[in-house]
């Protein structure tokens, strides 16, 4: 697994970079528009934090100026049905602070100024960056929260915000936490939906 890539820029594309290594290998990495108007002259230096992707038709690098950004890039890749294409795209628009501060005060208008993000569809990736980063880099992490009825509440409250009422919504989530009551709020929230989904 390629982490970290270091050495002098080879070329540069709309979307990409060409980083040769001293040993003589060249990787194309996808960057953050950010980090691509930041680049030097062909032949400078640079040094890039690397999450890799692999999937059954293509090994696909991207490169990040910080660790916390790689951080940040892996827990947006992680929420079920936004891919890396997206997830590069958001941290296009904001940075890691923006975006941690989008997911603790929910602010939707932002996250659906990226192209691409509906409400819907942006709802949902609130829902799920809230819990995927608590704290920002650097912070104090807070106290964990009180199980059950918290993970309870929470899950109907991200539930509602997809348009789904109390009513519907509360004996599935029920159900779902009396099954496994060692979830976690999106764990639970993906099984509510998986629930309320063959309901309808």
């Amino acid at each position: 697994m390629i982490a970290y890539v270091e050495g002098r820029l080879l070329d540069a594309g709309e979307a990409s970079a060409v980083v040769l290594t001293p040993g003589g290998v060249g990787y194309e990495l996808q960057l953050t528009a950010p980090a691509l108007s930041r680049l030097p002259a062909m032949g400078g230096e640079v040094c890039f934090h690397v999450h890799t992707v692999v999937r059954e038709d293509a090994f696909d690098l991207f490169g990040f100026e910080t660790p916390d950004e790689r951080r940040v890039f892996a827990a947006l890749i992680s929420i079920p049905k936004l891919g890396p294409r997206k997830g590069l795209a958001i941290l296009s628009m904001h940075g890691v602070d923006d975006l941690y501060r989008i997911a603790q005060t929910e602010d939707l208008a932002a996250l659906t100024s990226v192209p691409g993000i509906g409400p819907k569809t942006g709802q949902q990736i609130l829902f799920e960056l809230k819990y995927k980063l608590k704290t920002a880099p650097g912070a104090r992490p807070s106290a964990p929260a009180a199980p059950g009825g918290t993970i309870l509440g929470d899950t109907l409250a991200g539930l509602a915000g997809l348009g789904y009422s109390s009513e519907e919504a509360r004996p599935v989530v029920a159900k779902v936490l009396e099954d496994e009551p060692d979830l976690d709020v999106s764990q639970a929230l993906r099984e509510a939906l998986k629930a309320l989904g063959k309901k309808r």
